[in-house]
C-alpha cells in the first residue's frame, strides 16, 4: 500500500484522483468529492484501484507536474527502458470562468509513452462501487473498450490498445518501443447514462485532443495569478492545489479531498474533510485574493451567502459543498483502514457542534471582502449585523472550539478571540457606515471579551488553551494574527517561547497536548508550524522565520503537496490530503516574509491583522 506521502493529485474541480508512487490510482470519487468512493485502496486493499505502470523490475521513479497545470507525469526506470505516464481528469468546458458545467459526465485520463528502450506496461482496472462494497458487472464492448456498471454508477474504457474483460476487472498488456505512445480513458456517468464519445472514430486523437485542452485550461488558469513576491514555485504550487479543491458549481473549497487517513499510523483519529468548514473562510477569502483571484473569492464568499443565509443561529461549522445541513458520521466497518487504522469514517459528527469562532471568521471575510475591492449588499450587511447580535448573547458559552474536541465543552480562548474579532469587526464596519446595528452594545461587549482576554486567558503571562486549563495550545499563536495585540507584546512573545518550549521540536508543531476525549496519539498540525512562523515574521524574527521556512518546504512531498500531519519523528506525512489549510497557508507566509524583506509590513509594536495588512500590500501593489 502506498502511503501518504506517496500519492499525487490531479482533479476536475468536481472531485479529485490519488496517484501513487507506482502508477495505482488509489483514491477516486465520482462525480463529487464528497461521493462514494469508485477507488479506495488507501484505505483498503481491496477497495478498488487503476494501476498503470511497468510490469517487472522498476529501478526508480520520478515525478513532476506539468508546467502550470494539476496534471502529473511519472517516470519509470526500468532495467530496459524507461516509461512516462501522464496522468489527467479531464476539465470541461475549456473556460477559466466557467470550469465545469455539471456533474454527470467525468473522465480519467492516462497516457502512456516510452521514453527509451522498450517496456511492457500492464494495467489493472478494479473499480468498487460504494466504497467497495458493490462488484460491478463488467461487459466487453470491443476489443478496446468495454463497460463497467454496478448500482448507480457506469464507467466507460476505451484504450489504444487490446483490453481483457474478466468477471473481476479489467486488463491490459502491451509493448511499447521507444517513442510509442498509447492511452486508455475511464469515463463516469451515472448508470441509467449513455457511453459518452460514443460516435468518435480515432479515440486516440480525441484522448490527446482532451489533455491538450486540459492542460490549456490549467495554464490559463495560472497566468492569471497576480502573485508578487518570494517562493514563486511553491506558492503556484498551493494555488493549483487549492483550484483543484474547489467545487466549480458552487465556488465550495473542501478541507481536503479525502475521508479518515489517519492522523497517526494504527489510531482511531480519522476524520472526513470532504466538506467545507466556515472557520475556513477568512484564510480562504484572503490566499485567493493575495493571489489575485478575486472572481474565485467572490464564488466562495456567494456559497457562503447562500448556505448561511436564515438565521445566524441555525449556523453549522461546516456543509457539504452544495450547501447541505447532514453529514451522519457513519463508520464504515468493512473497512481495515490505511495500514490497519480504524475506524473509517464518512460525514463528519463535528457538524453539531457548537465553535463560536466561526461567527468572527464569519465577520472578518465580509470586512476583508470589502478591503480586497468587493462590495457587501444589504443582505450581506444584515445578515452580518445578525451575526454580531448572536455573537454578543453567544460569547460566555463554552464550546468545543477549533480542534473541535469530543470532550466536555471549555471556554477556549481562541474561541473568545474569534468572538472578540466578530465584534471588533462589527464595529468597524459600522464606524464605516457599511453596517447597522446596536454598536453601543457591540462595542461594550467587544471591550468586555478583551479584559476576559487580558485575564482569564493570560492569567500568568502567556495565552493559555482555556479558562482552567492552563496549557500550551497552538490556536493561541493567532493572538496577534488576528489583530488582539501587538506581535512584540510581550505576552505574545511569552506565548510564542511557551509553544516552542511544549509544543514544538522547532520544525513540527503539535495543536496540543491537554486531554480531548479521544484515545490515542497525532501527527504534528502543519498549519501550526506555519502559525509559528508567521508569529516569528510579524514579530521581527527574520532569522528564525527563514530558517523554519526552508524546513516546512521540505515536509512537502516530492511534487510539493501538503498532508495534514506530519510525524515528527520520521517525516511521514499523515492525515487528509492535499490539506487546503496548509496550502493556504503556503499563501500567505510566503507573502508575509517578501513583505519582512523588504520592510514592508506594520512595525511589531503595532496591532493589526495579519491578513489585512496582506490585503492591503496587494491593494497597494496594484492599485484596485
Amino acid at each position: 500500500m502506498n502511503r501518504i506521502g506517496d500519492y499525487g493529485m490531479i482533479g476536475d474541480c468536481h472531485s479529485l484522483a490519488l496517484v501513487g508512487r507506482d502508477g495505482s490510482i488509489d483514491w477516486l470519487c465520482f462525480p463529487r468529492f464528497d461521493s462514494p468512493s469508485v477507488f479506495a485502496r488507501t484505505l483498503d486493499t481491496d477497495a478498488g484501484h487503476f494501476r498503470v505502470a511497468p510490469a517487472g523490475t522498476v529501478e526508480g521513479v520520478r515525478r513532476r507536474y506539468l508546467p502550470a497545470t494539476n496534471v502529473l507525469a511519472t517516470t519509470f526506470v526500468t532495467p530496459t527502458g524507461e516509461l512516462e505516464v501522464t496522468d489527467c481528469m479531464p476539465v470541461h468546458p475549456f473556460d477559466p470562468d466557467q470550469p465545469t458545467a455539471v456533474a454527470n459526465y467525468a473522465s480519467v485520463l492516462r497516457r502512456v509513452h516510452c521514453l527509451s528502450g522498450q517496456v511492457r506496461v500492464e494495467i489493472e482496472l478494479r473499480p468498487r462501487f460504494e466504497y467497495g462494497t458493490v462488484l460491478p458487472r463488467f461487459t466487453a464492448s470491443s476489443a478496446h473498450t468495454a463497460a463497467v456498471v454496478g448500482g448507480p454508477d457506469a464507467l466507460w474504457v476505451r484504450a489504444s490498445g487490446a483490453l481483457t474483460v474478466d468477471r473481476q476487472y479489467i486488463g491490459a498488456s502491451w509493448h511499447l518501443a521507444e517513442g510509442d505512445t498509447a492511452w486508455i480513458e475511464m469515463e463516469w456517468t451515472p448508470a441509467a447514462g449513455s457511453c459518452p464519445h460514443a460516435g468518435v472514430d480515432d479515440h486516440a486523437a480525441a484522448m490527446e485532443g482532451r489533455l491538450a485542452d486540459t492542460i490549456a485550461f490549467w495554464s490559463v488558469w495560472m497566468s492569471r495569478c497576480t502573485y508578487v513576491g518570494d517562493h514563486e514555485r511553491r506558492v503556484h504550487r498551493s494555488a493549483l492545489v487549492l483550484k483543484a479543491l474547489t467545487y466549480a458549481p458552487t465556488g465550495a473549497v473542501v478541507a481536503a479531498g479525502t475521508t479518515s487517513l489517519p492522523e497517526w499510523i494504527g489510531g482511531t483519529r480519522n476524520w472526513d474533510y470532504r466538506f467545507t468548514w466556515i472557520r475556513d473562510a477568512t484564510l480562504t477569502l484572503a490566499s485567493l485574493a493575495l493571489l489575485g483571484y478575486l472572481g474565485e473569492a467572490a464564488a466562495f464568499k456567494g456559497w457562503l451567502e447562500r448556505t448561511g443565509a436564515g438565521r445566524p443561529e441555525d449556523l453549522q461549522i461546516m456543509y457539504c459543498v452544495t450547501g447541505q445541513r447532514l453529514l451522519p458520521e457513519i463508520e464504515l466497518a468493512h473497512f481495515r483502514g490505511h495500514r490497519d487504522s480504524f475506524p473509517v469514517r464518512i460525514g463528519n459528527g463535528a457538524a453539531g457542534q457548537v465553535q463560536l469562532d466561526s461567527l468572527g471568521q464569519l465577520l472578518e471575510a465580509g470586512y476583508l471582502f470589502g478591503r480586497a475591492g468587493g462590495e457587501l449588499t444589504v443582505d450581506n450587511a444584515g445578515f452580518l449585523g445578525r451575526v454580531a447580535d448572536l455573537t454578543v448573547r453567544a460569547w460566555q458559552r463554552p464550546d468545543q472550539g477549533i480542534w473541535e474536541i469530543r470532550d466536555e465543552p471549555r471556554h477556549f480562548v481562541h474561541s473568545k478571540l474569534n468572538c472578540w474579532m466578530a465584534l471588533d469587526r462589527a464595529v468597524r464596519l459600522a464606524e464605516a457606515g457599511q453596517l447597522e446595528g446596536d454598536l453601543e452594545t457591540w462595542r461594550k461587549e467587544r471591550d468586555a471579551l478583551a479584559s476576559w482576554l487580558h485575564t482569564e486567558g493570560s492569567p500568568d503571562g502567556w495565552y493559555i488553551q482555556a479558562a482552567g486549563y492552563p496549557l500550551a495550545d497552538a490556536a493561541a499563536l493567532l493572538v496577534p494574527a488576528l489583530g488582539f495585540l501587538p506581535p512584540a507584546d510581550p505576552r505574545v512573545l511569552a506565548t510564542i517561547d511557551v509553544v516552542q518550549r511544549d509544543l514544538s521540536d522547532g520544525v513540527h508543531v503539535h495543536r496540543y497536548r491537554s486531554p480531548d476525549g479521544l484515545p490515542g496519539d497525532e501527527g504534528a498540525f502543519l498549519l501550526c508550524s506555519f502559525w509559528l512562523l508567521d508569529s516569528l515574521i510579524h514579530a521581527g524574527r527574520l532569522d528564525e522565520a527563514e530558517a523554519l521556512l526552508e524546513r516546512l518546504f521540505d515536509l512537502s512531498n516530492d511534487v510539493g503537496l501538503y498532508a495534514e500531519m506530519v510525524d515528527p519523528a520520521t517525516g511521514e506525512l499523515l492525515g487528509n490530503t492535499p490539506q487546503a489549510f496548509t496550502h493556504m497557508a503556503v499563501v500567505t507566509s510566503c507573502s508575509a516574509i517578501s513583505a519582512a524583506r523588504r520592510g514592508q509590513l506594520p512595525p511589531p509594536d503595532t496591532a493589526y491583522s495579519f491578513i489585512e495588512a496582506a490585503l492591503d500590500r496587494r491593494l497597494t501593489a496594484f492599485g484596485s
